[in-house]
């Protein structure tokens, strides 16, 4: 199962780089350049930030574990991005 969101920010690579950071303490997080990775138990969050936009992609064998990874990435996003209250976080699932 995989699912996306882009979110328009002028501080991508920040928040690319805190993401990386804050998991990288319990779960394997790496971040080179304009692109991150996180892999959790239930799957993998993939992130590209570009000087506009953040791009996350998200991947995991089951619906619930693809539901369980977008909210993570989704609720520590948003405590990040708190200067931006109005970022929205619209997943799209794909095959």
């Amino acid at each position: 199962m995989k699912s996306s969101a882009t979110m328009p920010t002028a501080e991508a690579q920040r928040y690319m780089v805190q993401l990386c950071k804050h998991f990288g303490h319990k779960v394997p997080a790496t971040y080179e350049g304009h692109e991150g990775r996180i892999t959790f138990e239930m799957g993998e969050a993939s992130m590209r930030a570009s000087p506009e936009t953040l791009m996350i992609v998200s991947q995991a064998a089951d619906v619930e574990g693809l539901d369980r990874l977008e909210k993570v990435m989704e609720s520590h996003l948003k405590r990040f991005a708190f200067r931006e209250p109005a970022m929205a976080v619209d997943w799209r699932r794909g095959a």
